[in-house]
């Protein structure tokens, strides 16, 4: 068995002990392989594991990747989900490439996705990337936008609103840990009261997965403890 192979049953094991903690369903709960900056052998290698979800950053990067593991494995359907921070003259790829998209933040990018995805393909899952710490270095619309954005999207033909994402301030204390992930998880129940359609938290990485899916993660994005370190250089 590979190392990510090995890493994935870890990861696997530690969602499914935070999900009984929190008496949750680990069916609950999706696995996103954060593979950015990791090249498509690493991903081959976690698809032969049984995973099939994959979150990336870098559109060009991104885009090699998938195709080499589509020349690879044309017949394995892999769910792509774009993670990174989105401009404006990168949305016809993103559009037409990828499966979800978890950082949109403005009513523009949203326009952009939906004019640009592709005549029959389903319609693009989105999560709106929420700045739940307020930091101004973060990304994300800020808290009291939300609903607007969210509403102006779900008119939008070609993508579905599927929920919200964050990447809370990095906190080792768990309890600080969950109070920036129950912001986001009360932001959606008020959108939900409100009559706005959501199924999907997409919050918690390597370092607090039990913290997020005890406040409700839907989606957690897991990279450096599936596929290591990386190295930037």
């Amino acid at each position: 068995m590979s190392t990510i192979a090995h890493k994935l049953q870890a990861v696997d094991a530690t969602i499914r002990a935070a999900s009984n903690t929190a008496g949750r369903d680990r069916a609950s709960i999706q696995l996103l392989a954060v593979s950015k900056s990791f090249p498509a052998e690493a991903v081959l290698e976690a698809i032969a594991a049984g995973q099939r979800a994959f979150g990336e950053n870098y559109l060009q990067e991104a885009l090699d990747k998938m195709a080499a593991v589509a020349a690879a494995l044309p017949a394995v359907p892999i769910e792509w989900h774009f993670i990174g921070p989105i401009q404006s003259n990168k949305t016809r790829p993103i559009a037409a490439g990828f499966d979800w998209v978890h950082t949109v933040e403005r009513l523009k990018i949203a326009q952009r996705l939906s004019e640009q995805r592709p005549a029959g393909m389903a319609p693009l899952n989105i999560c709106i990337q929420v700045n739940t710490s307020g930091e101004a270095s973060k990304s994300g619309a800020a808290a009291d936008e939300v609903e607007e954005l969210a509403r102006q999207i779900t008119l939008l033909p070609n993508l579905k609103l599927r929920g919200l994402m964050t990447i809370p301030e990095l906190e080792t204390d768990e309890a600080r840990q969950r109070a920036g992930f129950a912001r986001l998880r009360l932001l959606a129940e008020r959108l939900r009261a409100g009559g706005i359609e959501l199924d999907t938290l997409s919050m918690g990485m390597s370092a607090d997965l039990a913290a997020a899916i005890a406040e409700g993660a839907t989606i957690v994005r897991v990279g450096s403890a599936i596929f290591g370190v990386r190295n930037y250089e």
